[in-house]
């Protein structure tokens, strides 16, 4: 094949790129030397003209290598998840610490030591695939662990409970929380009259509403959340024991969030945020990692809970059944392809090893079933199995056939069991999957368990854990969202839920929205049940004054000081920070010492918005052309109104003056990077009063 002039070959890649190769139904990546073909192998003369009757006439129809490539083009998308379809996936491995033998025969749970490899997916619920990365969402949290007796999918989200108790209800909550079918919007928003609507016609949601509306849905980073296996399982013993075990994810680089107004920013200047964290960071080998815990229970103890364990709405708070930490998790490795991997892969509750087993939950009962059905409904065919990302990593064999996309050989005569006409066939094993040995008993009939009536007792203790601050920004969200509600009487029936969680927290949301009085309670069937508050269910309480892997933004111009910059540079650097350099103008500037310095962002492309704190290192000069540009205005007015963290030398003293910024513990001089490194470390929550009103 003749090169171009630019060492690229027919293909239009440039030699030693790889490419897919397929050969003998095995596919590999080939890295030089491959000649452009057909799916067939047919090796192609011309990728850039179809065949045509002469130079000016009509197509031909029997050009087979264009209908080929245009074919595989028009079916290059399949049906985007109805919920969780804007994912971030990455690979890594779970390593297991303790060993939890004494509950579980599951060999993922008692080999200590041993590393099983993973595919994590991150994801938001309510968005399409192509919507903005941070809009105030639960995100999913969903892992999928290649064990040596089959794959193990634990599912969950970043919150503990879920909006319904019953998966009948899940289509109906998710046609209310997604775009109205008359407008085809909002895209990826809960604010809006179906949603609450909903949510005020059923309590049980209330709970989920308040985890909603905190500041859990807003996280800074998919590295920086907790995941929840949300329901109750069960572990088998060798014995066939069962223990009930809730699953916990923890980030080791502890929790954080974004505000309210921050987030909608981000969203406009980059709406691939999490995505991109997540890409640098493993690309820098800042590799995310998670602790794995468990909360075990017996029958017996679930008994004496004052909630059902078996409800989807309610959590076991840790100061109950403390969390035992037995492994870890490590994401290391970014998707060779995006589709192939992350949009491809196939989660399902239903995938658990010996050992592991399910529990009554009603909502887990129905997720069995529906995400096997999901899949068979987007991947095309029973076959998905085969997909490289889904195919477990251990032997696997069974005497079922055919189907579409099928891509293995079975060989020989027989496709059932039991056989005799096999010797060496797929059969059962004692030491296969066993379901837990209970006893069930009671009338058939649509019921709803009377344990389930408690609506209102844990999300009041969720609120009354919280800080002041987290207190008052889930208020100023229920405002912010319940004022897009065009119906006033879905806004007074979600602030009458409201009085049942909290006296204040309703009249603040009912001033907020101008009403007049508080609206009628509706009626209970069960009391409030006042709990403790549990201080595990903060944020701010659990943050990390940490600055690994945060971002620092390091805004300079020609004439910044060489010095001030290297001192911030180290400063940050030892704090296990990363950091970005931000100038007016792309390529390089001209430091005081006449060294240039490499420029990362350009100003109005990257505000101050995507960074943890920022640094201004100006010459008096620069600083003066910088007060008349708006961007340069919002980088520190932006920082200063999100709660971060401002080093500033003298030059760009005046910059901060233009903006507005005034002196506070989190506003130092750029010369004393030990104390702006201190103030980095976590927001400026005192600030918050002085620069926006909050319900």
């Amino acid at each position: 094949m003749a090169k171009t002039k630019d060492g690229a070959n027919g293909s239009g890649k440039k030699n030693g790129q790889s490419t897919s190769v397929g050969n003998g139904g095995e596919w590999h990546q080939q890295s030089h030397g491959a000649a452009l073909s057909t799916n067939q192998g047919v090796p192609v003369s011309d990728n850039q003209n179809s065949l045509r009757a002469h130079a000016r006439g009509p197509t031909l129809l029997e050009d087979f290598i264009l209908r080929e490539k245009i074919t595989h083009f028009d079916h290059e998308r399949i049906p985007e998840r109805i919920v969780h379809a804007r994912g971030t996936g990455v690979h890594g491995y779970f390593e297991l610490t303790e060993s939890l033998a004494a509950y579980t025969n599951a060999n993922i749970l008692t080999e200590v030591g041993q590393q099983t490899p993973v595919f994590a997916r991150f994801s938001t619920v309510a968005g399409g695939s192509g919507s903005a990365d941070t809009p105030r969402d639960v995100r999913g949290f969903a892992v999928k662990l290649y064990t040596k007796e089959g794959n193990w999918d634990l599912v969950g989200n970043n919150i503990p409970v879920f909006f319904i108790q019953d998966a009948i209800k899940f289509p109906d909550l998710v046609h209310a929380v997604k775009m109205e079918p008359d407008r085809g919007f909002p895209q990826a928003a809960t604010a809006h009259d179906t949603f609450w609507d909903f949510i005020s016609l059923t309590p049980e949601s209330m709970h989920m509403v308040m985890w909603a509306m905190s500041d859990r849905t807003l996280p800074r980073s998919l590295r920086m959340m907790e995941g929840f296996g949300v329901h109750s399982f069960r572990l088998l013993n060798e014995d066939g024991q069962p223990t009930f075990v809730k699953f916990h994810w923890r980030p080791t680089l502890g929790l954080q969030s974004t505000v309210w107004d921050e987030t909608v920013k981000i969203a406009g200047a980059d709406p691939d945020f999490h995505r991109r964290d997540m890409f640098e960071a493993i690309s820098a080998g800042r590799f995310p990692e998670w602790e794995l815990a468990v909360q075990l229970f017996t029958e017996k103890q679930a008994d004496a809970f004052p909630f059902d364990h078996l409800d989807a709405t309610k959590l076991i708070p840790e100061e109950l059944i403390p969390l035992k930490v037995i492994g870890r998790m490590v994401l290391n490795r970014w998707p060779d392809n995006f589709f192939a991997e992350t949009e491809q892969v196939a989660f399902c509750p239903s995938h658990v090893v010996p050992g592991i087993d399910f529990s009554n939950d009603p909502l887990l009962q129905g997720r069995l079933f529906s995400y096997l059905d999901t899949q068979l409904s987007r991947l095309g065919s029973p076959n998905f199995h085969q997909i490289p990302v889904n195919a477990p990593k251990c032997p696997f064999a069974n005497q079922q056939r055919d189907g579409h996309m099928q891509m293995a050989q079975p060989r020989g005569r027989v496709a059932y069991e039991p056989n005799s006409l096999s010797t060496d066939g797929p059969r059962e094993s004692l030491a296969g999957f066993r379901s837990a040995d209970t006893h069930e008993s009671g009338s058939k009939a649509r019921i709803r368990a009377e344990s389930f009536s408690d609506h209102y007792s844990q999300p009041r203790q969720f609120y009354i854990s919280q800080s002041a601050v987290e207190q008052a920004h889930m208020a100023s969200a229920l405002v912010f969202e319940l004022s897009k509600v065009e119906h006033p009487h879905i806004r007074a029936a979600v602030v009458g839920h409201l009085r049942h969680i909290d006296a204040d927290l309703a009249r603040r949301v009912a001033t907020g929205l101008g009403m007049e009085g508080l609206p009628d309670l509706p009626p209970t069937t069960v009391p409030v049940q006042q709990f403790d508050p549990s201080p595990a269910l903060q944020i701010i309480g659990k943050m990390k004054a940490t600055l690994e892997g945060r971002a620092i933004g390091l805004l300079v111009a020609d004439g910044s000081e060489r010095g001030a910059i290297d001192a911030l540079i180290a400063a940050i650097g030892k704090a296990g920070a990363s950091h970005k350099v931000i100038a007016p103008r792309i390529g390089q500037v001209t430091l005081s010492d006449k060294s240039r310095l490499k420029v990362d962002g350009q100003l109005a492309g990257t505000p101050s918005v995507l960074f943890d704190a920022v640094a201004v290192v100006l010459s008096a000069d620069a600083a003066s052309v910088l007060c008349t540009e708006a961007a340069a205005v919002d980088f520190v007015r932006d920082a200063f109104g999100h709660l971060k963290a401002i080093a500033a030398d003298s030059g760009a003293q005046q910059l901060l003056k233009k903006a507005g910024v005034v002196k506070d513990d989190g506003v130092v001089d750029a010369d004393d990077v030990r104390r702006f490194v201190t103030a980095a470390k976590s927001r400026q929550w005192a600030r918050e009063k002085s620069v926006r009103t909050l319900a």
